[in-house]
């Protein structure tokens, strides 16, 4: 059995060894859409967490009878055409769920905290000829009693929620779907949550229902001081009407998903003036070490099962 693995980059320094003992492998740091066909022509097994597979590729691919996507979600393989020339799709999911809530609460206390400010402040030496024992110019609030929103109420948001509520917040949540009811968090609309809550955090796919869910409209209604971030999936937020509303009012945004990954050089986001409300991280909330372990042990599995 032939495996090829086109974006192991996207693991780091996780352990790949255990593929060997399925057949021989072949590990690409990563790979093109120009460079895609050649390097499965003969695989029996493709593993990719971003690489696109289309029609035309899994058409031509003879040997091929598994797709092992390394992620949870599936958007990159043309589904419809796996099935129907008989070659099995197999995703992970659940492996980086307590990455993604820890990764939450990171991003929120970077921006709550202004952590970049007294970081800096102490170490270009402001701090030490201040002549005061501390530095409050820049005041953080407590999230104890503050009104918490989650759009998305999947195991990630209950996550997030269940630990907002262990620091004291008033938590809220918007289930996109319709389907996610809880008794144990209050259900409200989306323009409620936007006017009241002073954290809201996303963590819900991209689709129909989500794409641009808060747009320039959306954003405005929000609380002055209020943090949005973002965790689900880039495209959830209008990314324009967001570097527009940054420089208008004080909202602070955390990003970890964008819509194009990586980011394009002159992407608006990276032009805004009031930098301090702005915090991004280049999609690492499912990457904790223990997560990627988890993943391909994971991904590992699914080829054991198949074959």
């Amino acid at each position: 059995m032939k495996i090829v693995l086109l974006d192991a980059l996207t693991f780091g320094s996780t352990d790949l060894s255990g593929f060997d003992k399925l057949g021989d492998v072949e590990v690409y740091q990563t790979t093109s859409s120009e460079q895609t066909q050649e390097r499965i022509t003969d695989a029996d097994v493709i593993v990719t967490n971003k690489v696109v597979i289309t029609k035309e590729i899994i058409s031509t691919c003879k040997s091929l009878k598994l797709i092992c996507v390394a992620a949870t979600g599936m958007n990159n393989v043309d589904l419809q055409a796996a099935e129907a020339l008989h070659v099995e799709v197999k995703n992970v999911a659940g492996y980086s769920t307590d990455s993604v809530i820890q990764h939450t609460f990171s991003i929120l206390f970077y921006l709550m905290g202004h952590s970049r400010y007294y970081d800096e402040v102490v170490k270009d030496g402001t701090y030490s000829k201040s002549g005061v024992f501390t530095d409050i110019s820049h005041p953080y609030f407590e999230v104890k009693n503050k009104k918490w929103g989650i759009i998305g109420l999947g195991s990630i948001g209950r996550g997030v929620a269940n630990i907002a509520k262990a620091f004291g917040a008033e938590v809220f949540y918007y289930s996109t779907s319709g389907v996610n009811r809880t008794q144990d968090f209050q259900r409200t609309s989306l323009e409620d949550m936007l006017k009241t809550c002073d954290i809201i955090t996303i963590h819900a796919p991209l689709n129909d229902k989500t794409n641009n869910l808060l747009d320039y409209e959306q954003l405005l209604m929000c609380k002055d001081g209020a943090f949005v971030l973002n965790l689900g999936r880039g495209g959830i937020i209008n990314e324009d009407a967001m570097a527009k509303i940054i420089d208008e009012k004080n909202i602070y945004f955390g990003l970890d998903v964008l819509t194009k990954e990586p980011m394009p050089e002159n992407h608006p986001l990276l032009h805004v003036e009031n930098k301090d409300r702005l915090y991004i991280t280049p999609h690492i909330a499912w990457a904790s070490v223990e997560a990627r372990d988890t993943l391909i042990a994971s991904v590992i599995e699914n080829i054991k099962t198949s074959f």
